[in-house]
């Protein structure tokens, strides 16, 4: 039998549609909102009446999909966003050193000498083959303050999901709900050329929603001044803290290290995610480019090919010179692109956690 290729082409578009419907359904099934597939994809398209879709079911995804940003942008809900990349996080837990804890393993630290026996979690050592000590509650709470920069030039993307600014939005929520059920105080400032929110930190489980408020409604816009807000949050912080600062770095090295150096000897623990789109970290274009500053809105037209090397090259320097930097003051430097998945940073904030302790 010959199609026409009209019915090819809506035969093929009614696939994609069912695709699409699929992943979303798939989504909010994680949810634990599991619905009727074929009522689902009747409220969504009239025209799949005529199909027998309740003869398929859309496979649930692994949790650790949920760590994929391209997964995470069909979820609409902030909080929703979170709970699935902590989720998806935690189930990977067993492939990494943290093998065989859950929510709860911030209790406990790695066995050293002069430590009672007595204190050893043998459960834990079953699991992991190391000695661990319980931890008390009083003990093990740290205090973080997530520090989101709102220049417009973190809301870019060329072809990713997400930009910049919603990547970091959606880690630092998700860093809210994790540090929020492991009971840690957890506190949020925004700014651009000037701090804009300031929410203290808290412990209780109404912070991740005051927090994830905030996150919602916040919006890139503007010049940004990075060492000059943080010498302020220096200012603000009155006890030893956990300071995680999302931003494109895009401005001089020099003071914002000067600005870290001030966090770290006032006896802070730095954590500096540094975002780039994908695009920034592998320079795809061709042919002639005009490129624009969002922040001044200047604009130079280049030669791509011509200025890739060393485009690439500089960077490389620019990462390289915060990686010395953070190295040298007792930082953490994270170098993130909005194509790789959420649990790195995660992870980050976890082993920072664990060595204090």
């Amino acid at each position: 039998m010959k199609w026409s290729a009209n019915a090819c082409r809506l035969i093929r578009s009614v696939e994609d549609a069912v695709h699409v419907v699929q992943e979303r359904a798939a989504v909010e099934c994680r949810d634990g909102i599991r619905r009727c597939l074929y009522g689902r994809l009747r409220r969504h398209h009239a025209a799949f009446d005529w199909m027998r879709l309740n003869s398929f079911s859309a496979p649930l995804m692994s949790s650790e999909q949920y760590l994929k940003p391209e997964v995470i942008q069909t979820v609409s809900r902030l909080d929703l966003r979170a709970r699935f990349i902590v989720e998806g996080f935690l189930s990977g837990l067993h492939a990494s050193p943290f093998h065989g804890f859950s929510v709860e393993f911030s209790e406990h630290r790695r066995y050293s000498q002069g430590d009672d026996p007595h204190d050893i979690d043998w459960l834990v050592y079953a699991k992991t083959d190391r000695y661990y000590i319980k931890k008390y509650q009083a003990e093990t709470n740290i205090t973080g303050y997530l520090v989101m920069d709102l220049s417009e030039s973190m809301g870019y993307s060329y072809r990713q999901q997400l930009t910049k600014f919603d990547y970091s939005i959606c880690l630092a929520a998700a860093l809210s709900y994790l540090m929020v059920h492991q009971q840690d105080p957890v506190g949020l400032v925004t700014f651009d050329d000037q701090i804009r929110q300031s929410l203290p930190a808290r412990s209780k489980r109404t912070q991740l929603g005051n927090i994830l408020a905030l996150l919602s409604k916040a919006k890139p816009t503007g010049k940004t001044d990075i060492a000059g807000n943080l010498k302020h949050v220096a200012a603000m912080l009155k006890h030893r803290s956990l300071v995680m600062l999302f931003s494109d770095l895009l401005t001089e090295p020099e003071p914002v290290i000067a600005a870290l150096r001030l966090l770290r000897f006032a006896g802070h623990d730095v954590i500096l995610l540094h975002v780039l789109d994908e695009a920034e970290v592998t320079f795809p274009f061709d042919g002639l480019v005009d490129l624009k500053d969002p922040e001044t809105g200047e604009n130079l037209v280049v030669d791509a090919p011509g200025i890739r090397e060393d485009y690439l090259e500089t960077v490389a320097e620019l990462r390289a010179t915060y990686q010395q930097a953070c190295r040298s003051i007792g930082a953490d430097f994270v170098p993130l692109d909005t194509s790789m998945q959420f649990g790195e940073a995660l992870l980050e904030y976890l082993s920072q956690r664990r060595a204090r302790f």
